[in-house]
């Protein structure tokens, strides 16, 4: 039985993924202060984001290896912002709000997982995969966004709790999803149904994966190029917004509506460490009142009685008028 606790979550990793990464952060000093710079390779492009330690809304600690490389960096609240946090997180963990960490997502770039077998590292034997008992993602598993949300107190669970309980979702009002990449098809069901979903990173629920709780590992089993080149989004989701997966500056961020929620227009993992407009409009979208019912389809079921009943008092509005020509 798999116990996630986010007292294990290790440092985050900045900008890495299953894409060759030329350099490791680093901390940069001259005259105007001091800065991060946090390098990334998208498939169409490299990227530099530079990070003024002054515009941070939270600190960065880093992890400096014995020659002076900076592997990751630890997280802190910053004292003077407390007034700030009451704006954009909670006082005490979350009733109504949850956020989902991506685990599922987390096993499937890990080391002998799916991107060593896209890669062509390996064969199919990497397409099952152990299921983390640890935290320890990386950027592609969202893990900034996660050290943040539970630093403002968003309640959270995981991928492996909706999976084995799809149900639990509706004890939560809002539903915030993060790169869950990787997920079944219970639990896509179960995200898809839930009434107010904030899809806060672009390519979630991309591909498929059966779960084996004996084994305590994922397979993939459809989306990505694989069983074939031709199928990407596994659940073929109409909502798949995979084009926005490499906009890491967010400069023009957007939520939007979709049928069950919200979206996000960029990758946010490094934005929401400066941009508190993120984290603003995030409680302010999570907060908002959604209807009172156990679930969509008993929504759709009452605006359809009341679409009959009006469109009855309409024909017999009809008739009369005739009758009275007559």
């Amino acid at each position: 039985m798999l116990v996630l606790l986010l007292s294990n979550l290790y440092y985050p990793i900045f900008a890495e993924s299953h894409l060759d990464v030329e350099k490791k952060p680093e901390i940069v000093y001259n005259q105007t202060g001091k800065y991060y710079k946090i390098y990334h390779k998208t498939p169409s492009e490299n990227i530099t984001l530079v990070l003024p330690e002054s515009m941070l809304i939270f600190n960065l600690i880093p992890v400096i290896t014995g020659n002076g490389t900076v592997v990751s960096f630890d997280m802190s609240l910053k004292p003077e912002l407390k007034d700030l946090y009451n704006q954009i997180g909670f006082s005490a963990k979350s009733d109504n709000v949850v956020f989902v960490y991506p685990v599922f997502t987390q096993a499937a770039y890990g080391k002998n997982g799916f991107y060593d077998y896209y890669n062509k590292k390996c064969g199919q034997s990497c397409l099952t995969v152990p299921i983390p008992s640890n935290f320890s993602g990386t950027y592609s598993s969202s893990i900034v966004s996660s050290y943040v949300l539970n630093m403002l107190n968003y309640s959270f669970i995981t991928d492996v709790d909706i999976d084995k309980n799809p149900k639990i979702l509706q004890k939560y009002a809002t539903v915030i999803i993060l790169h869950n990449e990787y997920v079944t098809r219970g639990e896509f069901n179960a995200i898809t149904n839930h009434p107010h979903v904030i899809y806060l990173y672009p390519n979630a629920l991309f591909a498929e994966v059966s779960s084996n709780y004996t084994d305590d590992t994922i397979t993939l089993v459809k989306g990505h190029g694989y069983p074939n080149e031709t199928i990407q989004n596994g659940f073929n989701w109409k909502n798949d917004n995979t084009k926005f997966e490499y906009d890491l500056k967010c400069t023009n961020w957007n939520f939007t509506s979709i049928d069950n929620g919200k979206m996000l227009n960029c990758y946010p993992d490094y934005a929401i460490l400066y941009d508190e407009n993120i984290l603003k409009d995030l409680k302010e979208q999570s907060l908002q009142p959604i209807p009172e019912f156990g679930n969509i389809a008993e929504v759709i079921m009452i605006v359809g009685i009341i679409t009959v009943l009006f469109l009855n008092k309409f024909k017999m509005s009809s008739y009369k008028l005739d009758v009275e020509h007559i």
